[in-house]
Order: C-alpha cells, then sequence, then structure tokens
C-alpha cells in the first residue's frame, strides 16, 4: 500500500491516528506506529515538560516514525516547538492557526510539517505556507471544526482539485470502506480520531471511552460556533448550551458557561454529566473497545477486501 504518504513519513500503511486532547499519549501513539501506522501525540493537553515525558516513552515503545500534533492556540506555543526540536522529532501536525507562523523554523530543522484544514482556501494557504501535506478535515470530525460544515464527501475532491502536495482526508472514517471511499476521491491517505478513542491505548477515560461506544446516530452536534466550533456527544453540559442560545446568550456568556478545563474534566477524568465529550459522528459506527494494533490491522484488512469487490463487479 505504498503512496506519497507512505514515502512522505516512512510507513507501512496510509493511516494515521490523530493527535487528539485527552486520548493521544505515547501509549496510543507508539501502538499505531509500531502497527504501521503513523502515532501522533496530541500536545493540545499537555505542559511542555509533559510532552517531553511522552516524546521519551514513545521513542522508548517504537522504533518506527510518530509525529506530535501541535494546536497553534496553545499559550506556550515557543517552549513546544522548541522541545519538539530539541527531542528530535521528525514530524508535526499543525492546527488552529496560520501554518506561515511555524512552518519554515520547523523545516529549517529538518521536520516534516502537515497542516490541518477544514476548507479550499485554508488548504492553498498551507500549501504556500511551504507544508509537506495537508490534513482536509470534513464536518463530520470530532473536537474542534470548520465553520463552514463542508462535509469530507465534498471536501476531499474540492481540495484534490486545488492542490500539489499530499492530501490527507479526516472525517468520518473508522472504517476499511470509508479509507477507500476517500481515497477514491482523491485521498493518499486518512486520519482517524474517534475510531482510536476507543481503543486500549487511549488515554482518555474509561467512562469516555465506553459512551462513545454508546453512541448512536444523531447523538453528537457542532455546537459554540461564536468560540471554536466543536462537536460534542449531547449531555447535559450540551443541553445547558442549548437553553443559553434559546435564551440568547452573549458569547462571553457562552465562554463563561464552558469556562475552564472541561474538556480535561469529561474525556479525562470521566465526568459524564458536565464534561466536554468531543467525538465524530461516526461514534455511532464504532461498537467496541479494542486494542490499537487490532484496529489498525481490521482497517487494512476492510480496504482490501472493498478494494477487491468493487473492482471484481
Amino acid at each position: 500500500m505504498q503512496n506519497r504518504i507512505t514515502q512522505l513519513f516512512g510507513i507501512k500503511y496510509p493511516i494515521i491516528q490523530a493527535g487528539m486532547v485527552w486520548a493521544s499519549g505515547w501509549r496510543l501513539a507508539s501502538a499505531v506506529s509500531n502497527a504501521g501506522g503513523l502515532g501522533l501525540i496530541g500536545a493540545g493537553s499537555m505542559y511542555p515538560e509533559v510532552l517531553r515525558e511522552h516524546i521519551q516513552k514513545c521513542q522508548k515503545a517504537t522504533d518506527q516514525p510518530f509525529g506530535v500534533n501541535v494546536p497553534m492556540l496553545y499559550p506556550d506555543i515557543d517552549k513546544i516547538m522548541a522541545l519538539i526540536i530539541e527531542m528530535g522529532v521528525k514530524i508535526v501536525f499543525t492546527s488552529a492557526g496560520n501554518p506561515k507562523t511555524w512552518t519554515s523554523h520547523l523545516k529549517e530543522h529538518g521536520i516534516t510539517v502537515v497542516h490541518v484544514v477544514s476548507s479550499v482556501k485554508f488548504a492553498l494557504k498551507a500549501q504556500e505556507a511551504g507544508v509537506d501535506a495537508v490534513v482536509a478535515e470534513g464536518f463530520e470530525a470530532g473536537g474542534h471544526n470548520g465553520r463552514d460544515e463542508t462535509t469530507t464527501l465534498v471536501l476531499i475532491p474540492a481540495v484534490k482539485e486545488k492542490i500539489e502536495i499530499p492530501l490527507i482526508a479526516a472525517g468520518g472514517i473508522a472504517t476499511g470502506r470509508a479509507m477507500l471511499a476517500v481515497m477514491v476521491l482523491g485521498a493518499d491517505g486518512v486520519q482517524i480520531g474517534s475510531r482510536f478513542v476507543a481503543s486500549d491505548e487511549a488515554s482518555s477515560h474509561e467512562l469516555f471511552k465506553q459512551r462513545v461506544v454508546e453512541a448512536g446516530e444523531g447523538d453528537t452536534q457542532l455546537t459554540l460556533k461564536e468560540l471554536a466550533p466543536v462537536r460534542l456527544i449531547k449531555n447535559k453540559f450540551y443541553q445547558d448550551v442549548q437553553r443559553a442560545y434559546e435564551k440568547g446568550a452573549t458569547k462571553e456568556e457562552l465562554k463563561a458557561l464552558l469556562g475552564r478545563a472541561r474538556a480535561k474534566r469529561g474525556m479525562f477524568e470521566g465526568d459524564m454529566v458536565e464534561g466536554e465529550l468531543e467525538i465524530g459522528q461516526v461514534s455511532a459506527l464504532i461498537h467496541d473497545i479494542k486494542p490499537a494494533e487490532q484496529i489498525v490491522t481490521e482497517i487494512v484488512q476492510e480496504f482490501e477486501e472493498a478494494k477487491y469487490n468493487i473492482s471484481s463487479r
């Protein structure tokens, strides 16, 4: 399954595990890398010294390529980037910010840079900034999302039409069949988040993993666009947000309702009532918690089976 993405990262399969906050620690990243994909440590929920520990442990747990995902809204971004360079990390995925800010600096230190986008406009800006590849993430995705609500089915071919660098599809992908579908649309690989939340190695709380497995169609919704669009499971906190909207809440009132560390409270500490539970629509297709290696293997097997079935029709 060699192509531009496997060659770019030096991996066996064009499968990237998303660097999700409160879920993507060194255990998950190393497990996915050892299975032939590309594991990412999610720096968005880590202080610099915590990230240092995760990088060190990942380096010991795998001799395969892995990377770090860095949301550029992070308050200690200078320290995070300096640490990544110091620790010899070779792959960085950036998101939630201007790719021009860090791409050149990282590439000067021999780092492969990928930027996450939600539109053709931002994909072109990322290409102009010199990134090595882009992740185009559709509206179905969990966590923070694009405001335009463009679905993966529409976004991938639209971005493919305009860029020349490798394209990674994200949003609504948890199976080999979905992987084949987006690659037919022009993607060179896939980034998968929600399916890896429901893995043994994910650092998220067991209650959150179980809630993901229990989620059905329509149990998530994109909200809080005034702050930063985020797809959430519909729990009490989500309902509180909806009631605030019905009362005409201002941006400041919504910010006060959200408060601090609510995502940590839900996804990491296990508060299924008041916590912020970020997950994708594809959670409705996830029915079990299993080892990351098994997830990768099943996705690859299903991809090959789907490809054979289509070609034989």
